[in-house]
């Protein structure tokens, strides 16, 4: 099972059990949604503070350096890449669009050709107008030349064909921390999860729809099947890799069209393959008297709440307030 280890994500780590793994799986789950709904119409702050959450659960947890790192380096580097990228592309901001013709145009037609200057009204601090230069602004005058009247700017860096401005910083923060939080909470649910208690809180969290007469416990078990079912895929995979590449083919002196065939003739034994392990699976399964799922229910984990699981609905409960309280986007 190398190509299995190989892969970087959707791993289950056995060793060492961490506090994570001694988890409620249904509490797990219920955290995940919460990485994943939790981003949507939030702050840039508040999506920060998500991404440094996951870092810290995933430090304070005691996970082994070599599995963290291979799991969050590349997704670390891929978001900082999008970061990057966005903050010096075009913030696309809409322009605001103006008709070519007047909406009145016999009114327009009656105005005069010079518009006398709008009068313009004094400030409350001066009501009389005290001190105030009657030098009128020129045409050639340019707004570029009058000074900030505060510390606000739109663009923050500029320098040739490169322009950084708020609302590109603003859209990095958000592509960027978006994309880290609904992979790697994904990632690290599956990392600390078995399959058998993921599928067991799903049914959980599912079962008040049995009311309205749903399949609850046949989608379980389709759910557990298909993933004991993926290692064997990845096994069949492997093994017809490593027998193409054991015939030391010369694909160059093949050409595109016969290298096509074989790789459809390789494509069509794995698919023979797995529809007789689907086969095999199915005749162990008659073999044992399996009817129904109803009928043959195997409980995979037997759910009981903890100390630590009261805690981490306490956090979950308080996550919730603080984001529904000071989480929102401007």
């Amino acid at each position: 099972m190398d190509l299995l280890r190989s892969l970087p994500l959707g791993l289950y780590l056995e060793q060492p059990i961490t506090w994570l793994h001694r988890l409620d799986p249904r509490i797990k789950l219920a955290w995940l949604m919460t990485f994943l709904a939790a981003p949507l119409l939030a702050n840039a702050l508040w999506r920060t503070l998500l991404v440094g959450l996951l870092i810290a659960v995933t430090v304070f947890a005691m996970i082994p350096l070599r599995v963290w790192r291979q799991q969050m380096g590349w997704l670390l580097v891929l978001s900082l890449m999008v970061f990057a990228l966005t903050t010096v592309i075009p913030d696309g901001l809409k322009t605001r669009h103006q008709p070519r013709l007047p909406a009145d145009e016999l009114a327009f037609s009656q105005q005069l050709k010079t518009l006398p200057p709008a009068p313009t009204s004094n400030p409350w601090y001066n009501p009389f107008g005290l001190g105030k230069s009657s030098v009128t602004p020129t045409p050639g005058m340019s707004q570029a030349s009058l000074p900030q009247s505060t510390d606000y700017r739109y663009v923050l860096f500029k320098r040739g064909s490169i322009t950084m401005t708020k609302r590109s910083v603003d859209l990095a923060i958000r592509y960027s921390t978006l994309l880290f939080t609904l992979i790697y909470s994904t990632n690290l649910f599956l990392l600390v999860t078995a399959p058998e208690e993921i599928t067991a809180a799903i049914e959980d969290w599912m079962s008040p729809l049995r009311r309205f007469n749903l399949p609850i416990t046949e989608v379980a078990l389709t759910l557990t099947l298909s993933l004991r079912f993926i290692p064997l895929v990845l096994e069949e995979v492997q093994n017809l890799v490593r027998s193409v590449s054991t015939r030391a083919i010369n694909w160059r002196k093949l050409g595109w069209r016969r290298a096509l065939q074989i790789w459809l003739v390789v494509a069509e034994r794995l698919l023979n393959n797995l529809l007789l392990r689907a086969e095999q699976i199915a005749s162990a399964m008659k073999v044992r008297g399996f009817t129904s799922p109803n009928e043959h229910q195997v409980q995979w984990h037997q759910f009981q709440l903890r100390f630590g699981d009261w805690l981490a609905i306490v956090g979950l409960l308080g996550l919730w307030c603080a984001r529904l309280a000071w989480g929102w986007e401007l």
